[in-house]
């Protein structure tokens, strides 16, 4: 049985910083694609990174050069390092895994319950 479990959000004024974690069980983060998502009330689900196994990252244009994936595969964690943080980043957000090579929304299989980031101005 596969569980993602999500800790790290909070709430942080504009400027801040947060770490994200996601400890996963039954799945092994070093395989395929691991990524975080996020939702805002009343908006669609975004992709916010994406991680290969290979190491190859992705970004949302939102969040480019402001966070960070990464894993520890000793761990069997994926991180989701957030600076600069803006008002506009506040949502729920999710981890999740893709056990496919797609890497692509449709393709993730596999979700946790979700941290709740709330960023202040």
């Amino acid at each position: 049985q596969v569980q993602l479990v999500e800790s790290g959000g909070g709430s942080v004024q504009a400027g801040g910083s947060l770490r994200l974690s996601c400890a996963a069980s039954g799945y092994t983060v070093s395989s395929n694609c691991m990524g975080w998502f996020r939702q805002a009330p009343e908006k669609q689900r975004e992709g916010v990174a994406t991680i290969r196994n290979n190491g190859i990252t992705t970004y949302a244009d939102s969040v480019k050069g402001r966070f960070t994936i990464s894993k520890d595969n000793a761990k069997n964690t994926l991180y989701l390092q957030m600076n600069s943080l803006k008002p506009e980043d506040t949502a729920m957000y999710y981890c999740a895994a893709d056990p496919t090579v797609y890497c692509s929304g449709g393709y993730f299989r596999y979700w946790g319950q979700g941290t709740q980031v709330t960023v202040s101005s």
